[in-house]
């Protein structure tokens, strides 16, 4: 026999979108910390103006939060994902 489905109720055949929720609240904080992270070089590149050096620099740091939370994000996906397949 298969193993059920992840995010489809086994008894009704239904999207258990109790589950969904509770999978995607904490992704959403992942990607919470890593945005709010990165508004503060992003608005210090925005005050220092884009063009000068220093802004510049900052926009690259910015970028770097903003890359390093998406390859976090995505392992935890796939980690999760592994998880659930496992359950």
């Amino acid at each position: 026999m298969s193993p059920p489905r992840p995010f489809i109720d086994p008894a009704t055949g239904e999207i258990n979108t109790a589950q969904i929720i509770s999978e995607a609240v904490p992704l959403a904080k992942l990607i919470g910390v890593f945005v709010a992270g990165s508004l503060f070089p992003y608005s210090l590149a925005w005050l220092a103006s884009e063009r000068s050096a220093v802004g510049s620099l900052l926009l690259v740091v910015g970028h770097f939060i903003v890359a390093v939370g998406a390859g976090i994000a995505l392992m935890y996906v796939i980690a999760r994902g592994i998880r659930l397949a496992g359950e």
